[in-house]
């Protein structure tokens, strides 16, 4: 079991995840982690020894120069780290690397120090490859062992069936452990999949403001956001295929958008600005 480092005793803990690779589109999820981390300031206190997980030959560690002479290796793992927000609540924040093995093994191993750490909410956070236009605001769908969260948080709901990465079989090792658990997934365009995709990051992190009722410091992400939708734009103009391509998906997607649906769009993000201007 790992041991837990300088961890106070928590208060109503609620643990936010993502892991790279195949559920991470333009890393977009993890960037989300990165972010909450830095913001809040999290201390690490725990990784899981990677010897178990991965195979080194798929998932490759890391040679790093350290001031520009040591030599140090990064291993691939997850990692947990923790912060205390202003309201008093904690949140254990994981980011890891979706493990090559073991699947259920490393589930067992994340739901008991959750377990450990007394978390009962988990969100989970993943991207995915999408006929999504890049000018339009990012969809973000979601899945929950409670039903009325979805419809709580206006959630459109998954409808994906087919293989799944390590956030669906976590999904369901937290249902079966009885954790309340939600997942969040944004669509990134699969026209523009390289990272970073700072305006899936930022879709996903107001839904996170959303299911944590918190405001985020949003930094320099809405800048990132519109600096990327801009290139985007100047490259589709470059390419009247790409930009007959975008205007197809824009159609589509205008042709689907509830009236209802913008409407809650529209709500939610009149609230977030109430928040920040009185974020207590």
């Amino acid at each position: 079991m790992v041991e837990l480092e300088n961890v106070p005793e928590l208060v109503d803990p609620v643990l936010v995840a993502a892991f790279e690779g195949w559920n991470d589109a333009g890393e977009a999820a993890s960037g989300v982690i990165q972010h909450l981390a830095a913001t809040w300031g999290a201390a690490p206190i725990a990784e899981l020894d990677p010897d178990d997980y991965y195979d080194f030959q798929v998932t490759r560690p890391i040679v790093e120069l350290a001031d520009g002479e040591s030599r140090g290796i990064t291993w691939p793992t997850t990692r947990l780290s923790w912060a205390r927000l202003p309201s008093g609540r904690d949140v254990v924040l994981v980011h890891g690397i979706e493990p090559n093995m073991r699947w259920r093994a490393f589930c067992r191993e994340l739901i008991g120090i959750m377990m450990e750490l007394g978390v009962r909410n988990v969100v989970l956070l993943g991207a995915l490859l999408a006929d999504a236009p890049h000018t339009r605001p990012v969809p973000v769908t979601g899945a929950s062992s409670d039903a009325g969260l979805v419809t709580t948080l206006n959630l459109e709901p998954t409808r994906y069936e087919g293989p799944t990465g390590i956030l669906g079989v976590l999904q369901d090792a937290c249902a079966k452990a009885d954790l309340s658990t939600v997942s969040l997934w944004a669509a990134v365009p699969h026209y523009v999949a390289q990272p970073p995709s700072p305006k899936a990051t930022l879709a996903l992190l107001r839904r996170v403001e959303d299911v944590l009722d918190v405001t985020v410091p949003l930094g320099e992400l809405p800048e990132e956001a519109r600096a990327w939708e801009n290139g985007v734009n100047e490259l589709a103009e470059e390419d009247s295929e790409v930009a007959e391509y975008v205007r197809t998906l824009e159609e589509q997607k205008d042709a689907t958008e509830l009236p209802e649906a913008s409407g809650d769009a529209i709500a939610r993000d009149f609230e977030r600005y109430l928040r920040r201007r009185d974020p207590n």
